[in-house]
């Protein structure tokens, strides 16, 4: 496994598939981290669509969606399986943020947190406006999550 990247350091770019639900339409287009600049991006990293605590993680995070956009901050959802898989996930949970897909594992691999095959560690990131990697929380074991008061709190950091 490669190593995470530092705090402080370029957050590694990359692009990928995604889809995202806009008033029950699939809209499906390629989304690339270092076109977010100029606001804040939590990339949540996740095993595997409609899983118990992976649909427990994106749910709350879609609940608590009007609190990141609060804070201007873009939320993405990123795990290896493809976009078919992401709509029905989405549609089934009514997830208001992106699902990217990374079939490659090319964005799993840049962040650190592959496991071999295709399992990943369920890994949050936080990118700030100028693209460098702010805050990170890479589980052992994927059965709990960051909820989104720990996210927003270390938003709000970015602006102290």
């Amino acid at each position: 496994m490669s190593k995470t990247p530092d705090i402080g350091a370029p957050a590694p770019d990359f692009t990928l598939d995604a889809v995202r639900l806009t008033e029950g339409e699939a809209i499906r287009e390629p989304l690339t981290l270092s076109a977010q600049r100029g606001r804040p991006v939590v990339l949540a990293f996740y095993p595997g669509d409609d899983t118990a605590v992976c649909t427990k993680q994106l749910c709350s995070y879609s609940s608590g969606f009007q609190q990141f956009t609060d804070l201007d901050a873009v939320v993405w959802g990123i795990s290896p399986q493809g976009l078919d898989s992401h709509e029905r996930f989405a549609r089934k949970h009514g997830l208001r943020m992106p699902l990217l897909a990374d079939t490659e594992h090319r964005a799993v691999e840049s962040y650190g947190i592959g496991m071999g095959g295709k399992a990943l560690r369920r890994a949050v990131f936080i990118v700030d406006a100028q693209g460098v990697l702010r805050w990170k929380h890479v589980a052992l074991v994927g059965l709990t999550y960051r909820g989104v008061d720990t996210l927003t709190a270390q938003l709000r950091l970015l602006d102290a």
